[in-house]
């Protein structure tokens, strides 16, 4: 892909998972009005993976190669069944911003995960110290969401704390997923990795629910209208326009830097719940995620501002330059 075209296809996919998964989060909220966790999950990824890889094969892709299902099974699985819909499952007892909140620790596990990288991480000083504010945020967050009277499907406190410890853990799979498809891309084009991981994260969601018991309750005919505008929503915007951009981003741009929409998602998110569906947090989770977000941009501070080389350089020649200035303005004549 030519330079010229990465130009504006970065930011746009960086817009995509901003703006558009920042208001996924309320979609799942919608979803679940009508679909139990595992089968709206299941539902958006099989629809949307069968979608794409009909097109692909359309066009004359192949899809047997046995060893690039396995890679992708692994990811769809990591990033899409445990990271989304375990999101899913944690909404039924917390609200879309609260969820988009608590992933917002995804960065912490990109550095926490990614052991290879550790001797680099540590020794930038910004970085343990970001980890360090981003767990005290944590906590004040938990605090008040545990003390949140918002009205909400689980008034009972120990289910939203088991809620909050799930998107924690569905934060480490999604973290896991995408480093383990950064190191392990299969060789095929970016549409057809999307589309298996799809699939066999939708087969894999319908069977979690067959597990659970989701279907033996659920029907089809008392599903409501804003149930599948949710649906639609996310099997076209998020797990096909947003997740497209987002793999891809992988292929081109620091894991870590990718992830910087999930500090991003959270503001998204309260802004479309408080218009959309009249949600709101508090103080203490505003102050919760104040913090948050001061500790992931001090972990990733580095990454922000480097410097190239080049401009190293011409820095180190402006600095020359007013010293030998400064040097011969004070010299006695």
């Amino acid at each position: 892909m030519s330079n010229s075209k990465n130009k504006w296809l970065v930011p746009l996919a960086f817009t995509n998972i901003y703006v558009i998964w920042g208001i996924t989060f309320l979609a799942i909220s919608f979803g679940l009005k009508g679909f139990p966790p595992f089968i709206l999950s299941g539902l958006r990824f099989l629809v949307a993976g069968i979608l794409m890889i009909g097109y692909l094969l359309s066009k004359g892709e192949k899809a047997n190669s046995l060893i690039n299902w396995k890679k992708n099974a692994i990811t769809g699985v990591l990033i899409l069944t445990g990271g989304t819909g375990l999101v899913a499952w944690g909404e039924q007892y917390v609200t879309a911003s609260e969820a988009a909140i608590s992933i917002a620790t995804g960065p912490f596990w990109f550095i926490a995960i990614d052991r290879k990288n550790w001797k680099y991480y540590f020794s930038d000083k910004f970085i343990p110290i970001g980890l360090a504010i981003g767990f005290v945020g944590l906590i004040f967050f938990l605090k008040g969401s545990v003390n949140s009277t918002a009205v909400h499907a689980a008034a009972d406190p120990q289910l939203r704390i088991t809620a909050f410890v799930v998107l924690g853990l569905s934060s480490i799979a999604w973290v896991l997923g995408s480093l383990y498809s950064k190191k392990n891309p299969a060789s095929q084009s970016t549409f057809m990795n999307i589309a298996q991981q799809l699939i066999v994260a939708g087969i894999a969601a319908f069977l979690i629910a067959l597990f659970r018991g989701e279907w033996n309750d659920f029907s089809v005919s008392n599903v409501p209208v804003s149930a599948w505008a949710g649906v639609l929503f996310l099997i076209f915007f998020g797990s096909i326009v947003a997740y497209l951009s987002y793999i891809w981003l992988l292929s081109v741009k620091p894991a870590a830097l990718v992830s910087t929409h999930t500090y991003i998602n959270p503001i998204i998110t309260v802004i479309a719940g408080w218009v959309v569906a009249n949600q709101s947090i508090n103080g203490g989770q505003l102050y919760g995620l104040a913090i948050i977000l001061l500790g992931v941009l001090l972990t990733n501070v580095t990454k922000y501002f480097k410097l190239s080389k080049r401009s190293k350089v011409k820095i180190r020649r402006v600095k020359r330059f007013f010293n030998r200035a400064g040097s011969r303005r004070y010299q006695p004549i």
